[in-house]
């Protein structure tokens, strides 16, 4: 299991702001290790956010994205202080993580 994903949602004047941090290798298939054979393709695929049922974000990802990437959106109308948000994201190994916080 991967570690920890870290999220801070805060909302201020009706906009709930957003960030995630998650920890994931994100490799390309493209490189090769010590020995010269190619290390496997492994990224995250899909990224779902949610409050209460309501899904809030989605977003598809592929092998260009970054290491341990970062991500940062908005919402408006669709959460308030107090609400917990849950960020999932699933890669393609079919591995994947779901972690929660509280909209502050």
């Amino acid at each position: 299991m991967a570690d920890p994903m870290r999220i801070r949602a805060t909302e201020k004047d009706g906009v709930v702001d957003v960030r995630v941090l998650m920890k994931h290798d994100m490799e390309t298939g493209q490189r090769k290790d010590a020995a010269g054979a190619s290390i496997p393709a492994w990224f995250i695929s899909t990224l779902e956010a949610k409050v209460g049922d309501k899904i809030v974000y989605a977003a598809q990802l592929g092998p260009a994205v970054s290491k341990d990437p970062y991500l940062q959106f908005k919402l408006k109308g669709s959460a308030k202080k107090g609400d917990t948000i849950a960020v999932t994201w699933v890669d393609n190994k079919n591995e994947t993580r779901t972690d929660k916080t509280e909209i502050k």
